[in-house]
């Protein structure tokens, strides 16, 4: 959980997953569910964005040293809405082409992001006593579900 390998690893699967579920699957702009489910994902992350700072942002689940704790917005609900965002935007990317190659591999992002989230949360739950209270408070990714 500690080395900053590993850190970058689940970065490198989660690429290489997103590229492959792109590759092996047509435009989502062939099918009106899959545009409107990968849009929803979009603008779920640029409502995350408008209440975190770019610079709050670490691509690898690591803590930035100035990162602050944000707990409104959309974070008032999860505690994770860019991987949220990422999994409705590949959500309706599979949706185009529904088959057992494509659950798979959506299924393989879905726990890499897990493990990110988790190592992020380690990480916080560390640095911060109100990170556990706000963990209480919060679902993960899917809002009063999971």
């Amino acid at each position: 959980m500690k080395n900053i390998t590993y850190s970058y690893i689940l970065v490198m699967a989660q690429f290489l997953l997103i590229l492959i579920l792109l590759y092996i699957n047509e435009s989502i702009f062939t099918n009106s569910l899959s545009m409107f489910i990968s849009l929803s994902g979009f603008f779920v992350g640029i409502y995350a964005i408008t209440y975190n700072k770019i610079s709050n942002f670490n691509i690898v689940p690591e803590i930035k040293k100035e990162a602050q704790l944000i707990t409104q917005g959309i974070y008032s609900y999860i505690r994770h809405p860019m991987y949220f965002s990422v999994l409705l935007i590949m959500l309706g990317v599979i949706c185009v082409q529904i088959d057992i190659l494509n659950i798979f591999i959506y299924a393989l992002l879905v726990f890499v992001l897990y493990l990110k989230a988790k190592k992020e949360e380690f990480l916080w739950s560390n640095k911060s006593n109100e990170y556990k209270k706000y963990q209480k408070k919060t679902k993960m990714f899917i809002p009063f579900l999971l």
